[in-house]
């Protein structure tokens, strides 16, 4: 016989409201507080980060971000246990990701070489290059001592096997002695009027002394912190430039249009996230070089974090839709038979380097930037019997034609005398390598018979 509610003395209905008003168990009002990987520990504070890097753990975030780093150098081959690499280090959290990871791989490598019994395989070796630009911006050289004795403690604080520090001023490009080399730098830069086209010059110049630091000292492998974000930067501002032939160059995993191949490890992290390691990790970071960009370079900073803040996933959407342009042949590490280097290894390097039908051929390279260039027109054909500015002139690409030369004739020729050697020799290659290509459109000065073709062009 059923009861009511009134009258029963039971508390049956009462438990019953006691049961649906009580909260729900701990555990499931938990659950969405647990890491999304582990399901273990708190995720990381709220608006660290955005997507679903935000739900993970401390733990799982930084296993997530190397792993990122990991799959780029083992996809792309790009350090072998007979290699010599070098980490440019600035200083900013990108770098100084890339030194911990690299520092991490090697470590790793190290113990297995030790747990080995017959000692077979080889340790890569890892050296730290830091170029000291205060030539080229107006620091103080206490702040900038203090840098250098912050990155020395930096380096010397890793593990063994010892990392050698290479402290390279960016004037060291001239093969002059230091003060004339800084005469000449900071007057090569003076001659810029443009501002982009002189953040873009000091960044080309930052890169050929890099490749000087490792040319010279017997590395073979460069190592670069650049990250999705500054990628996403890059392609917009090369977009604006109008270097979109070029792009694709510059935006994938290795680059070995350098006598030095260069590599992106950190290529899939934004910098969000390696911001946020170095915080978790306890990472000293320091920038004493750290300027804002201006003009077209700071423009389109400023755009994509914009860009970023309304939406997480902006600077990735950037970087998969400029992946899909066709890469150059260069843009991988060149296969190798060296019996140093593991099967494994070789394997993986056939598997993921590109093949010839899926990327473009360049034979012509700008001596600025080193970007590769079309085929000739016809202003390069007629400056080739021209002065030796016109001729630089020519040989370069359109964007650092427009950002970077002087537009004053006159001012051609103390522009040109003002640039490294290896720029000037990048000029004359190019030059002999266009008139090798076009040869059979060129008369001879001794022939009779002047063509409107061959006219217009000795």
């Amino acid at each position: 016989m059923s009861c009511n509610s009134s009258g029963c003395q039971s508390n049956c209905h009462k438990n019953d409201d006691q049961l649906s008003d009580s909260p729900p168990p701990a555990a499931a009002n938990n659950f969405n507080n647990l890491c999304l990987k582990c399901k273990t520990n708190s995720p990381i504070t709220p608006g660290s980060l955005s997507g679903d890097e935000a739900r993970f753990c401390a733990d799982c975030f930084r296993s997530n971000i190397y792993g990122k780093f990991r799959l780029a150098v083992t996809s792309h081959a790009m350090i072998s246990p007979s290699d010599n690499v070098l980490v440019a280090f600035s200083g900013g959290p990108s770098s100084r990701v890339a030194l911990q990871f690299v520092h991490g791989l090697q470590d790793r490598a190290q113990k297995n070489f030790e747990a080995s019994k017959d000692k077979s395989l080889a340790v890569f070796g890892v050296g730290v290059a830091f170029i000291d630009e205060s030539a080229a911006y107006p620091v103080s050289s206490d702040k900038v001592d203090g840098a250098i004795q912050d990155i020395r403690s930096v380096v010397s604080n890793l593990a063994p096997p010892t990392k050698q520090l290479h402290v390279f001023p960016i004037e060291n490009i001239y093969a002059t002695d230091s003060s004339d080399g800084k005469d000449r730098l900071t007057k090569l830069l003076d001659a810029v009027n443009d501002a982009t086209g002189k953040e873009d010059l000091l960044l080309h110049l930052r890169m050929l002394a890099l490749q000087k630091v490792a040319s010279q000292n017997g590395y073979n492998r460069l190592v670069l912190g650049s990250c999705a974000s500054r990628i996403a930067c890059h392609v917009l501002a090369a977009t604006v430039k109008g270097q979109g032939y070029s792009l694709s160059a510059d935006i994938q995993y290795v680059d070995a249009r350098w006598e030095i191949p260069v590599v992106l490890p950190l290529h899939d992290c934004t910098s969000q996230e390696l911001n946020l390691l170095c915080h978790l990790d306890g990472l000293k970071t320091l920038q004493p070089f750290d300027s804002p960009p201006s003009g077209i370079n700071g423009l389109i900073s400023s755009f994509v974090n914009i860009l970023q803040e309304e939406n997480p996933s902006r600077e990735c959407t950037i970087l998969r839709t400029a992946g899909k342009l066709t890469p150059f042949e260069f843009n991988r590490i060149p296969e190798t038979d060296d019996c140093n280097v593991p099967l494994a290894i070789r394997r993986r390097q056939k598997r993921y380097n590109l093949k010839t039908k899926e990327s473009i051929s360049s034979e012509l390279f700008c001596p600025i930037c080193n970007g590769p260039l079309k085929n000739c027109n016809s202003s390069k054909l007629r400056s080739l019997n021209s002065c030796q500015s016109s001729r630089f002139n020519a040989a370069c690409c359109s964007s650092c034609q427009f950002q970077i030369l002087p537009k004053d004739p006159s001012s051609m020729e103390n522009f040109c005398s003002l640039l490294p050697q290896q720029v000037v020799d990048r000029a004359k290659l190019g030059n002999c390598r266009l008139r090798e290509q076009i040869q059979d459109c060129l008369l001879s000065d001794s022939s009779p018979r002047k063509t409107a073709l061959g006219s217009s062009y000795i």
